[in-house]
């Protein structure tokens, strides 16, 4: 049996999108414990993520097994992809495992490039984010994506959109298939830090399998 989850079920192109929530008590242990982290090299170093992620980014890391399941954090991402099939298939999963959960630190400047994920299931949400995430070279540029997160899906054409830009906001979490692209921009005139968690996981075959 599931938690109770809000959720917005976006579906902008093919695949759907779906927005939840970061309970406020995860939120906090997961920042104690990553600002805790960071300050014991030999630990950073072995849970260096970074060489096999596509980012270039200041630090990237897996979360310790043992936290992740003493702090609730595999329930909450597990009731959340329940909720999310549920919702937009009417199917239920009876099997969620997870693959990796890894931390993401990106400062000014960072960037990462266009991507897809492992697994059948991720999802990205934020720990930190800057007050100000930049301005633009043009002065009148009427947007900024700066520190944006991208997800891209086929092409442009006639009342049919391939990409949707979003916003950080701390506490945001986003659901979506392994196989969509996505890329977050740089941004820059800051030296805070975008935190963010993601992970990957593989549900039931059969549902992941439509053929």
């Amino acid at each position: 049996m599931s938690e109770s989850f809000e959720f917005k079920i976006m579906r902008p192109f093919g695949p759907s999108i779906a927005k939840t929530k970061i309970p406020k008590n995860l939120l906090d242990k997961m920042n104690n414990y990553i600002d805790e982290t960071i300050k014991v090299k030999k630990k950073i170093n072995k849970f260096d993520h970074g060489p096999y992620l596509a980012g270039d980014v200041t630090q990237e890391f897996t979360l310790e097994k043992n936290f992740v399941e003493e702090i609730g954090w595999i329930k909450f991402l597990s009731n959340a992809v329940y909720e999310w099939i549920k919702k937009d298939t009417a199917k239920e999963i009876s099997e969620f495992r997870l693959i990796s959960t890894w931390i993401v630190r990106q400062f000014k400047n960072e960037y990462n490039p266009i991507h897809t994920h492992s697994g059948h299931v991720s999802g990205v949400g934020y720990l930190k984010v800057p007050n100000h995430l930049g301005t633009t070279v043009q002065k009148n540029k009427k947007n900024n994506f700066g520190g944006h997160l991208n997800f891209i899906y086929g092409s442009q054409m006639f009342v049919n959109s391939s990409s949707i830009v979003i916003k950080p906001e701390v506490g945001d979490f986003y659901l979506f298939p392994n196989y969509l692209m996505h890329q977050v921009y740089p941004f820059k005139d800051t030296n805070e830090e975008r935190r963010s968690v993601s992970f990957n996981a593989k549900i039931d075959q059969s549902i992941y399998d439509v053929y």
